[in-house]
C-alpha cells in the first residue's frame, strides 16, 4: 500500500518556513518575471488603449462617418448632390499659406470649413469657448501659429494679402489627427475666404475635402462603395470612421507588434534565467530534499514542497511586473499623448494584462520544471553524493509539462496576435534558437574533451571545466549567447536608425520650396529672388496633380479601380501625386530604358515613369497610363524609364510627361530656392511674401527639424523597448554566472588545499569565460544581426545601414562586460574557508 500524499497545507507550511522571507536563491527567478511580466502589461496596456481609442473615436478623430478628397477642384453639383443624399455634409479645403504681420512670417495649414463644420464635437479654445466654423474676417490660430506671429485675440493679420482677426487661440481641435502631417501649424478661417484671398486660382495647390455624417446603423464601406460606382474617374480618395487615422493605425499596429515581440523575447530570455535560477535553488537545497527523503517524505512530498516556493516567487514576480506595468503606462500615455488619441491617467486592461501573467507563469513552468521534476525523482543517498556523482536529467519526465506550456505559448501568442504569421515565425525561431544554442554547448563540452590538452596547467584546467561532470557549459553557452546577442541587436538597431535618419533627412538641402508661383510671373518670381541674393539658384518646375487610373498594354490596361488591394510599395496608385512635365531630363534622373522625346516634341503624348514603379506593375516601354487631371482622363504612352535620386531633396516625380501631354491644363509652378551660406535669409523671404502673396513660402530648415525629431522618437521607442531584452539577457548573464559559482565551490576548494593561489584561480576562470566568450562572440554577431535586420527591414522598413565597427565595438564591451561579472562572482569563492566549505558539503 502506497504512502499517502502529504496534504497541500502541511506542504505549504514547511514550504513557507523553508522560503526566506528575501527570496534567497530565488531572486533571479523574481527579476527574469518581473522584466518580463512588466514589459508585456506596460506595452498590452498602451497598445490596447491607444487601438481601442482610435477604434472607439473614430467618427470624431476623422469629423464624420467617411470624407471625400479631391485636388485642386471642388466637388461637383452632382457630386455634392451624391454625398448630401448620404447624410449631413461638411466641405472645405485645405492648403499651404504664408500669413504675415508686419515683418514676421510664417506657413501655415490653412483650413477653411463650412458652417455645418464640425459634424461631430466642437472645437475648445484656450479662454474656455467651445465653438463651430469662425465668421467671416475671422480665424482660429494654434498656439505655434499665433506665437509665430506674436499676435492675441483681437489682432490682425494676413493671409494672402487679405487682412484677418484673431478670433481665438485653439485647445483642442476635434479632427487633428486625421489631418495628417503639416508644413505648418494651422489656421482656421471660413470656408469662403480662400477664393476672396486669390488662393484657390486655377492651378492652386489646394485639396477640398468632404465629411459625411451618416444615418445611425449606416455602413460608411457600402456609402464608399456607391460613390466609387457613381464616379470611377473622379480621382477621389477615401477614408471612413474605422480608419479615421491610417498613418497613426500603422504605427500603432506596428509598433505595438514589435513591443509584444520584444516582451516575449525578454520572457524567452527570462526563462533561461529562470530555468538556471531554479536549478540553483533546487543544488542549494539538495541536503534539505536528501533529509526529508530519509525523515519519510515522498517523491510526491517533495515536488509539492518545492512547487509550492517556486510558484509562490513566480506569483509573486509576475504580480510585481503587473503593477509596475499599469503604474509606468501614464508616463507613456503623457509622452503621446499629443501625438496620438490615448487617454491621460491610470489606464487599465484586464485582458492584456491577464495575458502578461499568463505569458510569465507559462514560462516559468516551462524552464522551471525540469530541475523541480529532477529533484524528486532520486533516492536520498544518490543528492547526498550528488556533488562527486552527478545526477542525472529527468529529461522524459519533464516533457510533458515542458510541452505542454510550450504549446499553451504557442496557442495563446496565435490567439492574441495582429500578425499570426510574425508571430508564429518568432516562436519558431525562439525554439530553433534554442536548440541551437543547446547543440553548440553539446558540441563544445564534446570538442573540449576530445582537444588536446594544453602544456599550461591552467589552460589544461579550463579546458577540462568545459566538460568535466558538473560542468555548467550547456547554460553558459545558452545564456551568453542570448546576453551578447541583445548587446548585438540594440547596438545594430540604434545604428541602423541613426544612418537612416541622417540618408533620409539630408543634411544639405534647398533653403526654401516655394508652392503655388503663377505660371505667368515664372520670370518675375526669378528675378526677385536672384535681385534679393545675387548668389541664389532658382529652380522651378510645373506642378499638377493626378491620380493613375489605368496602366498597362493598349488595349488590355489594368484599372486601379478594379484591384482588391494595393501592395505596399505601389503606393503611387494611392489617390493623386504630384505631376509635371519637361523637355529635359529632370535633374538627380538617370534614363535607364528608352529615351526623352526631342525639345518642342508635338506628337503622340509620352511619359517617362519611375524604374520602381514599372518593376512593381510590370510595365514596359510602349505600354499606356492612364490619369485622371481635374476630373479629365488622359493617356500617354510610356517611353522611358528613371532612376530616381530619392535621396536628394529636390523636384522628384514618379511620372514626367512630354509637355504636349499635360501642359494645357491649369497650373502653377513650385520653385526651389537656395541661397550661399551665410547669406542673410529675411530679406528674400519678406519680399517673396509680399511680391507673391498667393504663393506658401516654405522654409526647409524647420521641415528638417520636424522630420529628423520625428524619426528621433520612433528610433527612441525602439532603442527602450529593445533595452527590455539587454536587461533581461544582463539578468540572465549574472544568473548563470552565480549559478556556474555555486558549482565550482567543491572544485575552488580542493584547488586552494593543493596550494592553488587565488590568482592562480581568478586566471582559472578568465581563461575558461573568455574561451567561452570568444567562441560566442561569433554566434551572437551572427544572431543579433539578423533580429535587428527583421525589425530594421522587415517591421519598420527601414533600410538596413548598420555601423559595423560600432557594433562590434559593442559586442567587444559586452565581452568585456561577461569578464567582468565572472571574475566578480568568483571573488566569494576565493574568500571562502577550505576547512568550513569541505564540511558544508
Amino acid at each position: 500500500m502506497s504512502q499517502p500524499a502529504l496534504p497541500w497545507s502541511t506542504a505549504w507550511r514547511i514550504a513557507r518556513r523553508d522560503l526566506s522571507a528575501r527570496f534567497r536563491g530565488l531572486r533571479l527567478l523574481l527579476a527574469c518575471l518581473f522584466l518580463g511580466v512588466g514589459a508585456l502589461a506596460a506595452i498590452g496596456t498602451l497598445t490596447g488603449a491607444i487601438e481601442r481609442e482610435l477604434k472607439d473615436r473614430g467618427q470624431a478623430i476623422l469629423g464624420g462617418d467617411l470624407q471625400v478628397e479631391v485636388w485642386q477642384r471642388r466637388a461637383s453639383d452632382a457630386e455634392l448632390k451624391a454625398f448630401a443624399a448620404l447624410g449631413r455634409v461638411s466641405g472645405g479645403i485645405r492648403l499651404q499659406a504664408m500669413a504675415t504681420r508686419g515683418e514676421l512670417a510664417s506657413p501655415v495649414e490653412l483650413k477653411a470649413v463650412d458652417s455645418a463644420w464640425p459634424l461631430v464635437g466642437r472645437l475648445e479654445l484656450d479662454d474656455g469657448r467651445t465653438v463651430g466654423a469662425p465668421a467671416a474676417g475671422e480665424a482660429w490660430l494654434s498656439g505655434d501659429a499665433a506665437a509665430r506671429l506674436g499676435v492675441k485675440r483681437g489682432d490682425s493679420f494676413a493671409i494672402g494679402g487679405q487682412a484677418l482677426t484673431v478670433g481665438g487661440i485653439i485647445r483642442a481641435e476635434p479632427d487633428r489627427l486625421s489631418e495628417g502631417f503639416a508644413l505648418g501649424p494651422p489656421v482656421i478661417v471660413a470656408d469662403s475666404f480662400p477664393a476672396s484671398a486669390g488662393l484657390t486660382q486655377p492651378g492652386a495647390m489646394y485639396r477640398a475635402r468632404y465629411r459625411v455624417l451618416l444615418p445611425a446603423g449606416s455602413d460608411p464601406v457600402a456609402a464608399i462603395d456607391s460613390l466609387k460606382a457613381k464616379f470611377p474617374a473622379a480621382g477621389f480618395t477615401y477614408r471612413q470612421r474605422d480608419k479615421a487615422a491610417p498613418g497613426a493605425e500603422q504605427f500603432v499596429g506596428r509598433m505595438g507588434e514589435f513591443l509584444v515581440l520584444v516582451g516575449l523575447a525578454a520572457l524567452v530570455i527570462a526563462g533561461i534565467g529562470i530555468g538556471g535560477g531554479v536549478s540553483s535553488y533546487m543544488e542549494a537545497r539538495r541536503g534539505s530534499i536528501a533529509t526529508f527523503k530519509v525523515l519519510g517524505a515522498t517523491s510526491r512530498d517533495i515536488a509539492r514542497i518545492y512547487v509550492l516556493q517556486v510558484a509562490s516567487a513566480a506569483l509573486i514576480g509576475a504580480l510585481a511586473g503587473l503593477v509596475v506595468g499599469v503604474l509606468v503606462t501614464p508616463l507613456f500615455t503623457r509622452m503621446l499623448g499629443e501625438l496620438l488619441p490615448v487617454a491621460p491617467g491610470l489606464v487599465l486592461d484586464w485582458s492584456a494584462l491577464a495575458r502578461a501573467a499568463a505569458y510569465g507563469l507559462l514560462v516559468a513552468l516551462v524552464f522551471a520544471a525540469p530541475p523541480l521534476l529532477a529533484a524528486r525523482r532520486f533516492p536520498a543517498m544518490a543528492l547526498f553524493r550528488a556533488r562527486v556523482s552527478p545526477l542525472a536529467r529527468a529529461r522524459r519526465e519533464a516533457l510533458v509539462p515542458v510541452l505542454g506550456g510550450m504549446a499553451a505559448i504557442a496557442a495563446l501568442a496565435m490567439a492574441t496576435a495582429a500578425q499570426p504569421r510574425v508571430s508564429a515565425t518568432f516562436l519558431a525561431g525562439a525554439t530553433a534558437l534554442l536548440g541551437l544554442l543547446a547543440l553548440l554547448g553539446w558540441a563544445i563540452r564534446h570538442a573540449a574533451s576530445r582537444a588536446p590538452r594544453p602544456q599550461r596547467p591552467l589552460l589544461r584546467l579550463a579546458l577540462a571545466n568545459l566538460h568535466r561532470p558538473s560542468a555548467q557549459t550547456g547554460a553558459l553557452v545558452t545564456a551568453l549567447g542570448f546576453g551578447l546577442s541583445a548587446f548585438v541587436l540594440l547596438a545594430a538597431v540604434e545604428s541602423a536608425l541613426d544612418a537612416n535618419i541622417a540618408k533620409r533627412v539630408p543634411q544639405r538641402a534647398p533653403d526654401y520650396f516655394v508652392l503655388d508661383v503663377p505660371k505667368d510671373r515664372a520670370d518675375a518670381f526669378r528675378l526677385a529672388a536672384t535681385q534679393s541674393e545675387p548668389g541664389a539658384r532658382v529652380r522651378l518646375v510645373p506642378a499638377l496633380r493626378g491620380a493613375i487610373l489605368a496602366y498597362g498594354p493598349e488595349g488590355a490596361m489594368t484599372r486601379v479601380s478594379s484591384l482588391k488591394s494595393i501592395p505596399d510599395d505601389a503606393w503611387p496608385l494611392r489617390g493623386e501625386r504630384g505631376l509635371t512635365y519637361s523637355d529635359q531630363v529632370p535633374e538627380g534622373n538617370i534614363v535607364t530604358a528608352g529615351k526623352w522625346w526631342p525639345t518642342g516634341y508635338s506628337g503622340e503624348p509620352l511619359v517617362s515613369v519611375d524604374e520602381r514603379l514599372a518593376q512593381i506593375l510590370n510595365l514596359k516601354l510602349g505600354d499606356k497610363i492612364t490619369v485622371g487631371l481635374l476630373g479629365v482622363e488622359r493617356s500617354a504612352r510610356i517611353a522611358s524609364f528613371r532612376r530616381i535620386d530619392w535621396d536628394s531633396l529636390g523636384f522628384n516625380y514618379v511620372l514626367v510627361f512630354s509637355p504636349n501631354a499635360i501642359s494645357d491644363a491649369p497650373h502653377n509652378m513650385a520653385a526651389m530656392v537656395d541661397i550661399p551660406d551665410g547669406a542673410d535669409k529675411a530679406p528674400l523671404l519678406q519680399r517673396l511674401v509680399r511680391e507673391f502673396p498667393s504663393s506658401s513660402v516654405i522654409e526647409v530648415g524647420g521641415v528638417l527639424r520636424q522630420a529628423r525629431d520625428l524619426l528621433r522618437q520612433v528610433s527612441t521607442a525602439i532603442l527602450a523597448a529593445a533595452s527590455v531584452a539587454v536587461l533581461a539577457g544582463v539578468a540572465v548573464l549574472l544568473g548563470a554566472i552565480a549559478a556556474a559559482r555555486a558549482s565550482r565551490l567543491y572544485d575552488n576548494v580542493i584547488l586552494r588545499v593543493l596550494g592553488a593561489s587565488r590568482r592562480q584561480l581568478l586566471l582559472l576562470q578568465l581563461a575558461e569565460y573568455g574561451l567561452l566568450a570568444l567562441l560566442l562572440s561569433g554566434v551572437a554577431l551572427a544572431l543579433g544581426s539578423g533580429l535587428a535586420w527583421v525589425v530594421v527591414v522587415k517591421l519598420f522598413e527601414f533600410e538596413w545601414l548598420p555601423d559595423w565597427p560600432q557594433v562590434l565595438g559593442v559586442l567587444g564591451a559586452g565581452l568585456a562586460l561577461v569578464i567582468a561579472f565572472a571574475l566578480a562572482g568568483s571573488l566569494p569563492l576565493l574568500r571562502a574557508k577550505p576547512a568550513q566549505a569541505l564540511r558544508e558539503l
